[in-house]
């Protein structure tokens, strides 16, 4: 979904969906094109990985119908990742009413929550149709999966939330991001599905800039 539509209902959002398209590889031969499927950055984006390792970014929105399709295939892919890529997922904030899904990301990465709930928040989201872009929402939802409420709420208005939104905001400016699901590399690449042509070659171009930096 591309910054023009956030403006626009979930359900309306068309003009953005690239994950279900044709599998279109442009690249031949596993080589991928700058300025064609993958952008450099013109100055480098902070990074946190450890010493050694790649980072890896994929930067979401969870009520973004395109990043609830991707996540699938996202997760298939994640499964298979060398050790020296260092993964993180980092929740977009175009205006202000996307903050309460940002804190809701943090404050469950900071109960070590993400990787039971994470998939859980989508289909609450897209397939149950539930609204959870409100804190009093969140707070009911997160409950009824079995979480503490106090500690959730504590985490979730605590300062290193707040602090972890204020960075994400940097983040994504610094990588420029337009638009979700999109993904970032080494602090230097950035690829979405508009430039790639679909979200399984932004994968594949993902795949080739690792090893791009890697022989760096």
């Amino acid at each position: 979904m591309k910054r023009r539509d956030f403006s626009l209902s979930v359900g309306s959002a068309l003009a953005a969906g690239t994950v279900g398209l044709p599998l279109a590889a442009r690249a031949k031969d596993g080589k991928f094109e700058e300025g064609i499927e993958y952008l450099e950055l013109k100055k480098p984006a902070m990074t946190e990985a450890p010493k050694g390792q790649i980072e890896v970014i994929e930067f979401f929105w969870y009520s973004c119908p395109h990043c609830n399709a991707f996540e699938p295939a996202l997760s298939q892919w994640m499964a298979a990742l060398p050790r020296d890529v260092f993964f993180r997922r980092m929740p977009v904030a175009f205006n202000a009413s996307f903050v309460p899904e940002q804190k809701l990301y943090f404050a469950l990465e900071s109960m070590d929550k993400v990787k039971e709930l994470h998939a859980k928040v989508f289909r609450a989201i897209h397939v149950e149709r539930l609204p959870l872009n409100k804190d009093a929402q969140i707070f009911d939802w997160v409950v009824k999966q079995g979480l503490d409420g106090a500690k959730f709420k504590e985490a979730y208005n605590s300062f290193t939330v707040a602090n972890q939104v204020r960075k994400a905001t940097q983040l994504q400016a610094a990588y420029n991001v337009e638009g979700v699901p999109s993904m970032g590399v080494a602090g230097r690449f950035y690829t979405d599905g508009t430039l790639a042509g679909s979200m399984p070659v932004v994968l594949q171009t993902v795949d080739f800039l690792v090893q791009k930096e890697r022989k760096a």
